[in-house]
């Protein structure tokens, strides 16, 4: 059974953590190619700061911290922060390999719009790499699209939706 509960205790916060860092890991192992951009995003992102702390930086009432689990087990992270205006960014999303397919992903999807929404979020973003086919295609069935109103990046696909 796939539960999602927002992170606020000190076990949570360390679950999350660690599932965070798995994804850098993953990341790395999966794109070794693209290793400067990956290390460019993690620090325009301030990732290892925002981590050490993820109910300070992802916590209402400008963002959320969901973590999920899967017959009791942590095995799934997504995130928003509030950008201002309405609009917010999607971060971090991760599925531990062993949980993929079980439907993990699209309910915390789903959960993070309800968070969103709930905290005035009209407009959601993010960014992906471009060969990350899996997490795309989640992204499409969710109903982000290309986003024109940003920048153009290398390897980089931005992608919007409204909530």
């Amino acid at each position: 059974m796939v539960t999602i509960d927002p992170v606020r205790s000190d076990a949570d916060a360390a679950a999350a953590e660690r599932l965070a860092w798995a994804f850098v890991a993953w990341l790395r192992d999966r794109y070794p190619e693209r290793a400067a951009l990956i290390d460019d995003y993690l620090d325009r992102q301030r990732f290892a700061e925002d981590v050490t702390d993820l109910r300070r930086a992802y916590a209402p009432p400008h963002g959320e911290c969901l973590l999920a689990r899967l017959d009791g087990a942590p095995v799934g992270l997504l995130m928003f922060k509030s950008l201002g205006g309405g609009l917010c960014e999607m971060n971090r999303m991760y599925v531990d390999p062993a949980a993929r397919g079980r439907g993990v992903g699209g309910a915390l999807v789903d959960r993070l719009f309800a968070a969103a929404r709930a905290m005035g979020q009209t407009r959601m973003q993010l960014g992906a790499l471009d060969r990350h086919h899996e997490a795309l295609a989640l992204y499409a069935r969710m109903g982000f699209r290309a986003d024109p109103s940003r920048p153009p990046q290398a390897g980089v696909l931005h992608l919007a939706r409204d909530l």
